[in-house]
Formats: structure tokens, sequence, C-alpha cells
């Protein structure tokens, strides 16, 4: 049995500049495409935002309209310029024995040796990887392992990643993923408070001097 949120809805017949008046009852449209047809629907607002909050556009959803379930994805979430109301969403139907691509969120964890020596700090250079698999290993974040850089020069690249099981990473393999930069040194931040400084003064000398030749 599914543990996936369930989002009810209903087969939507009104289109064009009467969606407004759907809007202000308290419903938003909606509509279900990827398989064999697209179909309109209309989903109870707070429910609907409710929903969204929990899945996001990473995890799997089923869309009951009228008895029949749909497994989705969130794919894109409309919403009002200035009022941040949702106003449109649209669902992509999914099925279960096809590969998706979709982006996962590269996220930080651990700390790099050298960091927790007060050298530097670790650093993510790239926020989100491609990544194919089927719709059960679909997964919203994958975990950057910093306590794996353990000098100031190793570099974690996109194939040093560990994956969750069935996910394949369609990023580039040599592209870097997380390094270690050196923090500055005392004296190179009063150098560079002092080249400012000088800069400045240059600027300000030149614009009185061209003063003076008008």
């Amino acid at each position: 049995m599914s543990d996936r949120i369930v989002i009810e809805a209903e087969a939507r017949e009104i289109t064009g500049k009467q969606v407004a008046q759907l809007r202000r009852e308290g419903w938003i449209p909606g509509v279900i495409y990827g398989r064999q047809t697209t179909q309109s629907v209309q989903m109870e607002q707070k429910a609907l935002r409710r929903a969204l909050r929990a899945v996001g556009t990473t995890h799997l959803t089923d869309v009951t309209v009228n008895g029949r379930t749909h497994t989705v994805l969130v794919r894109e979430i409309q919403q009002h310029a200035t009022r941040g109301d949702i106003v449109h969403v649209d669902f992509l139907e999914v099925d279960m024995k096809v590969k998706l691509r979709t982006e996962a969120e590269l996220v930080s964890v651990g700390q790099a040796v050298p960091e927790a020596e007060g050298l530097g700090v670790a650093t993510l250079m790239l926020r989100e990887v491609e990544i194919e698999c089927l719709p059960d290993n679909l997964v919203s974040e994958i975990d950057v392992d910093l306590s794996t850089i353990r000098t100031p020069d190793d570099v974690i690249h996109v194939k040093d990643l560990v994956l969750p099981r069935g996910v394949e990473i369609l990023t580039d393999p040599d592209q870097v993923v997380a390094r270690f930069e050196y923090a500055a040194s005392e004296e190179e931040e009063m150098a560079g408070e002092e080249g400012a400084g000088a800069d400045a003064v240059e600027v300000i000398t030149k614009g009185k001097k061209d003063e003076e030749e008008f």
C-alpha cells in the first residue's frame, strides 16, 4: 500500500476568464499531463497548499480524480506576482516503469579535516546535479561528505559522490563539487584594505585635477 500523500481533485470544465471566479470560490485550477491524455482539474485551495508543502516538486504524490488515481510529480506551481497566491499547478503523470530525469540538490554533511584545524573552509562549488532513476527511487537531495577532504589539496568531484540505490548521475563526472579554501591571513587582509584605500585616494585626486582643468 502506498504511503504517498494524496491530493483530492475534481475534473474541471471551466476554462478561460471563468477560472478567476473559480479561484475566488476557493479552488485552484491545474492540469495533469504526460501519458495518454491531458486532464484539466481543480483542487480545494487549503488542502492543496498543505499537500504541496509536504511533497514539494521532487516527491511522488497521488492525485485522485473521480475515483481514478494518477501518480504524479509537481512540475510547475504558478503564483500571483504580488500576493504569492497559487494560481495554477501542473502535474506530470509518471510511468512507474520508465526512468525520469530531474535535478537533485547537493547538501553538505560532515566537516573537512583542514577546516576542523582552523585553516579555512570547505566550499560547495556545485549546488545540484541532474539524475536519472525510476520514480520509486527518486530523491530530492544527495549528500556531499566534506570529511573526505583530508588535506587542503583534496577535491570532491561528481564521480566521488555516494549515490542512493537506483540513482544515476548525468552531470559531468569530473565537475568539481567541493574544495577547500584557505582563510585569508591577517597580513593579506590588511594589504587588501591598504590597496583599496590607495585606489580611493587616487580616484579622488584625479577628480579634483579634472575639475581644476575645467
